[in-house]
């Protein structure tokens, strides 16, 4: 159990914790949600020491190990193969090793009650390796980098040649790779693309510890946390579940507090009237003090500050432009001619599109970004804009030019002068800057706050194509919140870069993903993409196949969720008819389950063969006869955790399949009552 008693902390004359009490219980999976500079990250540094409450009691388990990754850390430049650098994550396991090989090569020479503890002992490091995974290390750090997205090829390149994003994965491997018992995250997603993204929400939800999220990622906290603490004004407050469940909680405890205080203010006001009114009259002194009694045992009630959304960005109408905005012919690029990122593409976005490219780092997004916007040249090819078409260009460097000896608000008058004081206000005030914050220098303002002005700057234009990488960069969720729904009101033609899939997922109406040397248009949402993932992968598992990346041509551009014509349920015009097709429903599906149903069961035989060698295994380390070849044994226990893990793999893939199954066919059943 974490537990936080009475915590305070202040910096200068900040008072950013102030007298904090709250419990996490163990294994509990916990989002701290709040705006920016709250606290969030200083309840981290607490925990993990780095930091000293002003006053105040912070505790949890002496046994318990914290793995903790933070927004922003110096890694150094280690010469050690990456590889090499996350194995590196638990020091103890060398301690563990040395010593276990050090009693199984003195064990022939002890007598039988020295030999006695010596194997009682080499049973207890064992053991203990075993739990902080020592025999299957490499493999995990293999699988984890991958999941993160460093090719194989790299893993034994220095950990120094990596750039500071790749770095942070690399830490965050690292602190995977060590199975803590509490795992306090701070932002993980600031460096990841989405595939890393989707990734690490998979792995994160087989976590079997205690789960400590900073993020500003909506889609990571409603997927992994089933408690969330809510950082406002010094004060931390806890709430059930995730955080979509946060924000309706919060809404609906406010305004029972405020009921509440309204009740009792009236109350108070009542009696205070008559304790002025007759407590100089002789005859109602004592009902007076009576009254007065009850006033001072009236318990006041604290409504907390709850956090006022951002004003309701107002994006310009933008003029219109033709029906093809931009498009690509025969289109490859190579930054060197020996190394194209892609080739002969052809693709086109018409008017109106909410398009989202997605894909791994490196393969391209901003470079198609920078070709549409003439920053860049095709290679080979042919980049057309289309009639009418005002690119607006939000780069992940665009803040350089705003001229720093200007305030925010001058600022953002300079490109749109014909808008009210109170538009820009309201306009600031979403992306951040409320009130006085307007009339800072832009040369006093911070990376994060360089990078929303730079926006709202560029958002003011009336463009008719925005082309917006990585837009959500450095806003919480609040201002997140708020640039989603003005662009989903935005009436021009938008295409997105943005590892918040949230964010993607509410806006985008297409999907480019960017695989090696192609890119494939998914004519649906985010979700249509994931499931159209799911399925090539399904049936990549079936028949050992390559799938296809593309959708069929005729997939609905409008609809893409709508059932294929033969998925439609026949109509039923009578009892027996229903019987007949329900029949012909669960028929459909049968061979599916039993191959399925299999799977699952020979996996689950696998596990418990796998099982029962590792316990006989250990019994014959623990009786040990003379001439026992250990160095035999522990390579087969090494091989059997390997192999136990992919039994664990396969047996998880087959109850999800056969879990899927299940579900089509209830669909199918419930779409004919």
């Amino acid at each position: 159990m974490i537990q936080f008693t009475q915590v305070s902390k202040a910096f200068g004359k900040q008072q950013v914790i102030n007298n904090a009490t709250f419990t996490v219980n163990p294994g509990e999976r916990v989002g701290f949600v709040g705006p920016n500079g709250v606290g969030k990250s200083t309840i981290f540094e607490l925990l993990s020491g780095n930091q000293s409450p002003d006053k105040g009691t912070i505790s949890y388990p002496s046994s318990e190990r914290i793995g903790y990754v933070k927004q922003q850390v110096f890694l150094g430049n280690q010469d050690v193969p990456l590889l090499d650098y996350v194995e590196n994550a638990i020091p103890e396991l060398d301690d563990l090793h040395a010593e276990i090989q050090k009693l199984e090569h003195s064990l022939d020479s002890l007598g039988d009650a020295e030999k006695a503890r010596a194997l009682s002992r080499l049973g207890t490091l064992q053991t203990e390796f075993e739990h902080l995974g020592g025999y299957e290390l490499k493999n995990r750090a293999e699988t984890i980098l991958s999941g993160l997205g460093f090719p194989v090829a790299r893993f034994q390149e220095p950990f120094s040649a990596f750039s500071g994003g790749w770095k942070i994965r690399a830490e965050l491997s690292r602190v995977l790779v060590s199975r803590p018992d509490i795992l306090l995250l701070d932002e993980p997603t600031n460096y990841l693309d989405v595939p890393a993204i989707e990734w690490l929400k998979d792995f994160l939800r087989n976590f079997s510890g205690t789960l400590l999220l900073v993020s500003h990622d909506r889609y990571l906290l409603n997927s992994l946390t089933n408690i969330t603490m809510e950082v406002m004004g010094g004060v931390i407050t806890r709430y059930p579940g995730n955080y979509d469940q946060y924000i309706r909680d919060r809404e609906s405890r406010h305004e029972q507090l405020l009921a509440q205080k309204k009740n009792l203010d009236r109350k108070r006001e009542q009696i205070e009237t008559f304790i002025d009114r007759f407590k100089y009259k002789a005859t109602k002194a004592a009902q007076a003090q009576s009254r007065q009694k009850m006033l001072d045992r009236l318990e006041n009630i604290e409504v907390p500050e709850i956090y006022v959304k951002p004003p309701k960005i107002r994006l310009p109408i933008p003029p219109r432009s033709g029906q093809d905005v931009v498009s690509l012919q025969d289109a490859s690029f190579g930054y060197t001619p020996d190394h194209l990122l892609f080739e002969h593409v052809n693709l086109t976005i018409e008017r109106g599109e909410k398009a989202a490219f997605v894909g791994l780092n490196g393969l391209g997004k901003t470079t198609l970004f920078r070709i549409f916007s003439d920053k860049l040249h095709l290679t080979s090819g042919r980049c057309s804009i289309g009639h009418g078409v005002e690119i607006g260009y939000q780069s992940q460097d665009f803040t350089e030019t705003m001229d720093p000896d200007k305030t925010v608000f001058e600022t953002v008058r300079a490109v749109s002068a014909d808008r009210s004081e109170g538009e820009l206000r309201n306009m600031l005030g979403g992306f951040g800057f409320p009130g006085e914050t307007i009339d800072k220098y832009v040369s006093v303002l911070s990376g994060g706050e360089k990078v929303r002005l730079a926006l709202a700057r560029l958002l003011l234009r009336p463009n008719n194509f925005l082309l917006l990488d990585e837009p959500t960069t450095h806003l919480d969720i609040y201002a997140r919140e708020a640039l989603e729904e003005a662009l989903k009101d935005y009436q021009g033609t938008l295409c997105i870069v943005s590892h918040d899939i949230t964010f993607v997922r509410n806006l985008a109406t297409t999907i480019f993903e960017l695989t090696p040397g192609k890119i494939t248009r998914y004519y649906g949402n985010y979700d249509y993409y994931r499931q159209k993932l799911a399925e090539q992968q399904a049936k990549l598992a079936e028949n050992g196949s390559v799938p296809t990346t593309q959708p069929k041509p005729n997939a609905a551009k409008n609809a893409p969720q709508a059932a294929k014509p033969q998925d439609a349920p026949s109509v039923i015009n009578s009892r027996k008819d229903r019987k007949r097709e329900e029949a012909f429903i669960r028929n459909q599906f049968s061979a599916e389950k039993r191959k399925y149903e299999k799977a699952v069961e020979a996996a689950e035989k696998k596990s418990e063969a796998l099982e029962a060698e590792q316990a006989q295994i250990f019994s014959d380390m623990a009786n040990a006869k003379p001439g026992l070849d250990f160095a035999v044994l522990n390579k087969r226990l090494a091989e059997i955790k390997k192999e136990l893990e992919d039994t664990v793999w396969e047996w998880d893939e087959a109850s999800r399949n056969l879990e899927d199954v299940n579900k089509r066919c209830e669909a199918k059943l419930a779409a004919l009552k």
